[in-house]
């Protein structure tokens, strides 16, 4: 095991993950703009704006102060009555933008990573950027509009039960074949199957763990009632997405050093 560390660390350094996970955790960042825009303005466009009036404001209620709320709920009101299909198309041209750009670090990383050379024509990189990136796109805002949307039947205490072990689970699921497309398709040659799903359960298992540390920080410990607080919640957001990219490319490398020791 402490041999393992020490590999692990050292392709870590040699590789210059920590650079990489900040490129991507930063156009992750930036893309949670129009995909909370995307988000809502769905929402508004399937007629559920209970989601955001029933659940998700008064949570956000309860946790800051009253101006903070009033100016978000305001925001996500007017987003909510004017889900036109303009709106949503040009919430979802944005993401893909940013998703794309993202995408194109990630092939970069997972190229040194593998420790191979990018051969592929720059018509061809370009299409398989756009290409990851929709499928990406896809798999994430269905993830979301899955929880959304069987949180909100009614199915009574054990039907409610089973439908929150099949949202989490359908959710996992779409965001493990995103994981899966990105290990497979990104680099410029391709794992074997068997490591690119071995590599994604990694990762997703890791995402489990870090969002579940996540949610307990923002619901049990912080306080965003203060001004310091509210100045908290960035801080962790920007952690997190980091710390979420940080686990994406140690999966990977994890995934690379196992493949490269059962060849020895």
């Amino acid at each position: 095991m402490a041999t393992r560390v020490r590999s692990l660390a050292g392709r870590f350094s040699e590789h210059g993950l920590f650079v990489y996970t900040s490129a991507i955790s930063f156009r992750a960042l930036v893309a949670l703009v129009p995909l909370c825009l995307l988000a809502l303005g769905m929402l508004g466009a399937l007629g559920e704006q209970d989601i955001w009036r029933q659940t998700l404001a008064p949570a956000i209620r309860d946790r800051v102060t009253a101006p903070v709320y009033f100016g978000i709920n305001a925001s996500a009101e007017k987003i909510l009555t004017s889900g036109t299909a303009g709106l949503i198309v040009f919430a979802g041209v944005l993401l893909f933008w940013y998703v794309a750009a993202a995408t194109s670090v990630v092939m970069s990383v997972l190229n040194r990573i593998h420790e191979v050379e990018e051969a592929r024509p720059r018509r061809r990189r370009l299409a398989t950027a756009a290409s990851l990136a929709i499928a990406v796109v896809l798999c994430v805002v269905g993830a979301i509009l899955l929880v959304a949307l069987f949180g909100q039947i009614d199915a009574g205490p054990v039907g409610n039960g089973v439908l929150a072990v099949l949202k989490w689970a359908g959710a996992v699921a779409l965001l493990s074949r995103a994981v899966v497309l990105l290990v497979r398709f990104a680099p410029a040659e391709r794992p074997e199957a068997r490591w690119a799903s071995a590599g994604s359960i990694t990762i997703v298992a890791g995402w489990v763990i870090t969002t579940l540390a996540f949610r307990w920080w923002v619901t049990g410990v912080a306080d965003f009632k203060t001004a310091s607080g509210q100045l908290t919640f960035f801080l962790l957001l920007t952690s997190y997405v980091f710390a979420v990219s940080l686990v994406f490319l140690l999966g990977v490398e994890l995934d690379e050093l196992a493949r490269k020791e059962a060849r020895s």
